[in-house]
């Protein structure tokens, strides 16, 4: 479907038709309308769908029509991270240039300068105000923010913010907005902690849901059979004969982060952390260093799987097995972008037998299994239980054989909730 089929104002198609935008893709073709009728809307649907558009350009084109207040914040966006909140603001910016829209971006990580450009926004009232849950409260904590007015509230990734722990500061925020307003969710995942935020912030809500697409055929995936000890000794033989480069190494939490970190610092190799414990102005100086190859492999939780954009990534390793499909889909799509090729290697212990199953249930596929290292001593053999139960138990609809298995029933938070599956 074309954008110049669905129902917006002529100051949107302008900046769609100036940044050479003209066919929507499915998140998009299925939630603009459901949008732009008003309802609240839960959306299904992994980074790189074009779900940011999907919310900005409805909100935009009802913005444009006027009757909404000058002097007041009209939508809150609310981002997991600093990063993905910058995304928002630029695609804002591009959508919004043809149309007297204002909009302030308001996330941490910054100086004293910074923050009073973010309280005068705040305080003279901007259209769009795109904010990370922690920044957001310590300007409401100050007085001046007044949320009574907000028309729109959309919170972008809001399975990556629950997973963050910022549940309390999302109900904490909804205390400040009116009982009156239109209430936008996108989610990579459905997790039962994800239907019950939508069951307490949104009324009669449309679902629209989205298979997980697969990962690019151009990434070479294969994986090691191992025992937990000896992931450290491939990581060695990985990289006796080769520097690394341009290396993400995804671990299971920021504890297993940090052990690996030191860990691969013991064998001399230039290595850099991620996780959320740290201060941004430590995460920002990291992914500087990355970025600029000063730092050639950077061991981080799922924090940087979404959200961030570095396109020659080499070399992705999954240190532990994903929880879900589409961490593995996000993880293994940092590499092989922007035509590069790339390899994806997954360490698969005992206890991770039947995960990583599943996954390759869901990939339709049976990933290569390198042989461990022999001076590594003997490697178990690969017996996953059926990944039958497990599948769905863990992954939900995604599980079985790379096909969506999604439910018709209506959501149990819900009486009068439609559902749309998007293929």
């Amino acid at each position: 479907m074309k954008f110049t089929e669905l129902n917006l104002e002529e100051s949107v198609l302008q900046a769609l038709e100036a940044m050479r935008f003209e066919e929507c893709t499915p998140v998009q073709e299925h939630t603009i309308p459901v949008i732009l009728e008003g309802k609240d809307l839960i959306g299904v649907a992994q980074t790189g769908t074009g779900k940011t558009a999907a919310y900005l350009l409805p909100v935009l084109n009802q913005l444009s029509k006027g009757g909404y207040p000058d002097d007041s914040i009209n939508c809150i966006i609310m981002s997991p991270t600093r990063e993905l909140a910058q995304q928002i603001d630029q695609q804002m910016e591009g959508f919004s240039y043809f149309m007297p829209a204002s909009s302030v971006a308001v996330y941490g990580g910054n100086d004293g300068i910074r923050f009073e450009q973010e309280k005068r926004g705040l305080t003279l009232g901007a259209d769009v105000v795109i904010a990370t849950p922690g920044r957001l409260i310590s300007h409401l904590s100050l007085g001046y923010v007044d949320l009574s007015r907000v028309s729109f509230f959309i919170l972008d990734e809001a399975d990556r913010m629950l997973d963050m722990g910022f549940y309390d500061d999302i109900m904490q925020i909804v205390k400040f907005l009116p009982k009156e307003r239109q209430t936008i969710m996108f989610s990579a995942t459905m997790p039962t902690k994800i239907q019950q935020l939508a069951n307490t912030i949104l009324n009669n809500p449309v679902e629209v849901k989205l298979a997980v697409s697969k990962p690019a055929e151009k990434i070479i995936q294969t994986a090691y059979v191992c025992y937990e000890n000896q992931k450290l000794g491939i990581i060695k033989d990985l990289f006796k004969d080769q520097q690394p480069e341009r290396v993400i190494v995804f671990a299971s939490s920021k504890l297993k982060v940090k052990e690996v970190t030191m860990a691969f610092k013991r064998l001399k190799l230039n290595v850099g952390e991620m996780h959320s414990d740290l201060e941004q102005a430590q995460r920002d100086q990291i992914m500087r260093e990355f970025k600029s190859g000063r730092i050639s492999i950077l061991v981080a939780t799922d924090i940087v799987s979404r959200g961030i954009d570095i396109d020659d990534i080499r070399l992705v390793i999954n240190y532990d097995v994903p929880h879900d499909c589409e961490d593995y889909v996000h993880r293994i799509g940092r590499t092989a972008r922007a035509n590069n090729d790339g390899c994806a290697i997954t360490f698969v212990s005992e206890k991770e037998q039947t995960r990583f199953k599943a996954i390759e249930d869901f990939l339709d596929k049976t990933i290569y299994k390198i042989p461990v290292p022999e001076e590594l001593g003997e490697a178990p053999e690969y017996t996953p239980r059926s990944a039958t139960k497990e599948g769905k138990k863990r992954y939900g609809r995604y599980g079985g054989k790379g096909k969506k298995n999604y439910s018709k029933k209506k959501s149990p938070h819900s009486t009068n909730k439609r559902n749309k599956t998007v293929s």
